[in-house]
Order: structure tokens, then sequence, then C-alpha cells
């Protein structure tokens, strides 16, 4: 299928050691499609370096099959509180965004905070608001589980409402 036929398609993506959220939305006529969405998880107790092989190859492995024209994914937070877990998500981020790179995907980068503002009206909203969000704007029946794939959904969504704004306005 070439670029016209498909048209746009965005690969959302929450990083995680444990637990990656992705959401495939496309872009056509009309209002976004949801495509598929998910999880690559890697197993609790593994060792570091396991566990990046995993979601490296799980997202290696979401870009082989669908082909994305853009990955959207979330920015790295760190809180003063838990520099560990900024690390770690480094990690995560950091494989995550090399897989794109050797598969010729160009990558956005959207901070939380701003994700959550575009979606909800609020850079603070919780996770059940922002799954309320999705399930609105995609028609859902009920809100995706884990909370880590709405999450890459209202990435995408993010990036399909600002991909028309330069990185230095957002």
């Amino acid at each position: 299928m070439d670029c016209d036929e498909r048209h746009d398609l965005v690969l959302g993506i929450d990083p995680g050691l444990n637990i990656t959220g992705y959401g495939l939305v496309q872009l056509g006529a009309g209002s976004p499609k949801l495509v598929e969405a998910g999880v690559v998880r890697s197993r609790p107790h593994a060792p570091l370096e396991a566990k990046l092989i995993e979601v490296h190859r799980g997202v290696t492995e979401l870009l082989t099959s669908f082909h994305p024209t853009v990955m959207a994914i979330e920015e790295l937070y760190s809180h003063y509180e838990r520099p560990t877990t900024a690390i770690l998500m480094g990690h995560a981020r950091g494989v995550i965004c090399l897989a794109a790179a050797q598969a010729g995907v160009p990558i956005r980068h959207y901070a939380a905070t701003h994700v959550k503002k575009v979606l909800t009206g609020s850079g603070r909203a919780p996770k059940l608001q922002v799954q309320m969000a999705i399930c609105r704007e995609f028609g859902l029946p009920q809100t995706p589980e884990p909370p880590d794939v709405a999450d890459a959904l209202a990435i995408a969504l993010c990036h399909v409402y600002f991909r028309d704004v330069p990185l230095s306005r957002l």
C-alpha cells in the first residue's frame, strides 16, 4: 500500500521498561481512525538489558508491520523525588527512538502535560480522565486498559492535532 492509499499513519508511544503502550492512528478524510493499540511487555524480573532488548524488538515489530509515517513519543519527565525512574525510562525511550531511527521513521516528542492539556483541558489530568477523553475521541465503549494504551493514543492524537506546528512553537 503506498502513502497515498494509507494516508498518514501515526504511531504513538508511551515508553516504559515493563509496559510500553502503543497506538496507531490513521489520518485521512474526516476524523482520525484508530487502527490498533496495545502494549509491548517485558518480563518484570528480567535484567535491564533483557528488558531493553524486548522493548526494542517489540517496537521494531510494530514499525515493520505497520510502516507508520511518523512516531510520536512522550518526552522524558524527571521528578526530583524519583531520579532513578527517569534514568530507567530514558533507557526505554532510547531503544524506542533507536528502533524508529533504524526504520527511517521520523520522531516527534511531546511533553505529557501538553498531551493532557490538548485532550482534557488540564495538563495535570489523571489517567482516568485521559482514558475517558480517548473513549470520546474514538467512540470506544470502554476505557483502554492498561492506561498506557490510552496514553499512547493520546500522544498520537496530540501529534495529529499539532503535526503542522513547528517544534519551536510547542
